[in-house]
């Protein structure tokens, strides 16, 4: 593993986060100056630090906006389904020895060293935080499609007639599900407190500055409520489908008993 940097008191670096695309292919990184496998992280520009997660994330520290604009244009072949607007969050963290490790409200984060770990701690919860933000964006959307149906059904009693669109809505839901329950695994801890267990404290700290818990929990009841709701709206309009179908067997039935008898009273007549 690769040395951290030197550690004066009261030196900053920017810690930038980026969600880049639906995934990364992180792999093909073993020969770069390594610092960690899972994340991949390495080395760049000499102190600077680089750490990408396969969940379409990379974050990028000490790094200068040029140097920046650099990696991510050598990154692009590596990003899988790649966003035309990428969500971004920025920190800036400090050293401060006699502090301890301290994430005050707003920043800077306050850690007693560069070390690899602390960074990469750093990086797990700002890259967590940049998908929640995505995905809360996702799904603020999808409410403002379902609040129309919802208000077309409670004013005046009819359901929407597009069932296409309540799947789609159900299909978004379930992708944000999958996205924070499986891919990212917000809730789980970093591969770094494994090794290092006396860091607990400060991903504890920096889980309650990005409110991460708090935010996968109303993540999870917004998507019961999507999906919930547009089940619902399905279903009714699978039921006035339903009964529109069983009405025109009904006028079907009617029309061969009336071309019956037309035709029965019809031959009696000649």
């Amino acid at each position: 593993m690769t040395t951290a940097p030197s550690s004066p008191t009261g030196r900053r670096l920017t810690v930038r986060a980026l969600l880049v695309g639906d995934r990364l292919n992180a792999s093909g990184f073993e020969a770069r100056d390594m610092i960690s496998t899972t994340p991949v992280a390495f080395r760049v520009q000499g102190d600077g630090m680089a750490v990408l997660f396969r969940y379409g994330v990379v974050v990028l520290i000490g790094l200068t906006p040029d140097e920046q604009a650099g990696f991510l244009s050598a990154l692009k072949p590596r990003i899988i389904s790649e966003f035309v607007r990428y969500e971004e969050e920025a920190t800036e963290v400090e050293v401060g020895a006699d502090s301890g490790d301290v994430v005050p409200p707003g920043g800077p984060i306050r850690i007693t060293s560069l070390s690899n770990d602390r960074l990469l701690l750093v990086a797990d919860a700002l890259a967590k935080s940049t998908v929640l933000a995505h995905d809360e964006r996702r799904v603020a959307a999808v409410f403002d499609v379902i609040e129309p149906f919802a208000r077309e059904l409670a004013e005046r009693g009819r359901t929407p007639q597009d069932r296409t669109a309540m799947l789609k809505l159900i299909g978004n839901a379930l992708l944000v599900q999958q996205r924070v329950s499986g891919r990212v695994a917000v809730t789980e801890k970093p591969d770094a407190l494994w090794d290092k267990p006396e860091l607990e404290r400060l991903y504890t700290r920096l889980e309650d500055e990005y409110e991460l818990q708090e935010r996968v929990e109303a993540l999870d009841r917004k998507l019961t409520v999507i999906a919930e709701t547009a089940q619902a709206l399905t279903d009714m309009i699978d039921t006035r489908r339903t009964l529109r179908l069983e009405w025109a067997i009904v006028g079907l039935i009617s029309f061969e008993i009336v071309l019956s008898l037309y035709q029965l009273f019809a031959g009696r007549g000649h």
